[in-house]
């Protein structure tokens, strides 16, 4: 496990890379690190803006497993934008992304500028409450599909999701971060409380989980739009019985 000292020191010694490289003409701190957020689990989040993001992104990966302790990594792509993310040997994440100078600039509030400068970017869209309604119910038929064919753990994975898209909206509703879990802990504990009750006790249970979060997600779509929960709230009752 590594420290919190091991953690900042290793994220000064990229950014004075970053610094000492031509080809890097801006770099900023993004995740929890931007919002002064971090804690003890935090990973380092680092972007940065470069005339020649294919050759830094190189030349980044081979100083992280030579003088740092990388053991994996792995890369989310987003417009021309890659993030490479590492596994050091201490279990530290290290998130390196490489921006095209134009694109370069903060797509969310988790952005601070180091040095250079960063172009005027959308914000990105916030989660759309209507869309995670739509997977719910689609999640729904397969959950009832997969119980009456005797696949349990498939029942129990479409459940679990009718469960994070309900829990989402829940999240929505109170102005939390809806994406990756992010917000759950934050909800009030009444509603905790009350989608604890949709875990199931084991694959047998699933029947019953089923009918608890249908109703939870029920109640859930009633709060985004009532007329569209008229038309699914029967149908989705349906399914459970």
């Amino acid at each position: 496990m590594y420290t919190s000292g091991e953690r900042n020191r290793l994220r000064d010694k990229l950014i004075e890379a970053a610094r000492a490289d031509d080809r890097v003409t801006g770099a900023a701190l993004t995740g929890s690190a931007a919002l002064d957020a971090e804690d003890a689990w935090s990973d380092i989040d680092l972007a940065f803006r470069t005339t020649a993001p294919e050759p830094v992104l190189a030349d980044f990966t081979t100083l992280m497993y030579r003088e740092h302790g990388a053991r994996h990594h792995m890369d989310v792509v987003f417009e021309r934008t890659v993030y490479r993310v590492f596994l050091l040997e201490n279990t530290l994440q290290v998130d390196l992304s490489f921006w095209p100078e134009a694109d370069f600039g903060a797509t969310s509030p988790k952005f601070r500028l180091l040095f250079g400068t960063a172009n005027e970017r959308e914000q990105a869209a916030p989660t759309d409450a209507r869309r995670l309604v739509d997977l719910a119910w689609l999640h729904a038929l397969h959950a009832r599909s997969s119980l009456h064919r005797g696949r349990g753990w498939q029942a129990e994975y479409m459940v679990g999701r009718i469960r994070d898209h309900a829990l989402a909206l829940a999240c929505i509703r109170h102005d939390l971060p809806a994406g990756e879990g992010r917000g759950l802990d934050q909800l009030p504990a009444a509603i905790l409380a009350e989608f604890e009750t949709t875990l199931p006790r084991g694959l047998e249970d699933l029947a019953r989980a089923f009918r608890a979060v249908t109703e939870l997600l029920v109640a859930e779509i009633e709060r985004v739009d009532a007329e569209l929960a008229g038309r699914l709230a029967p149908l989705l009752r349906a399914l459970t019985s």
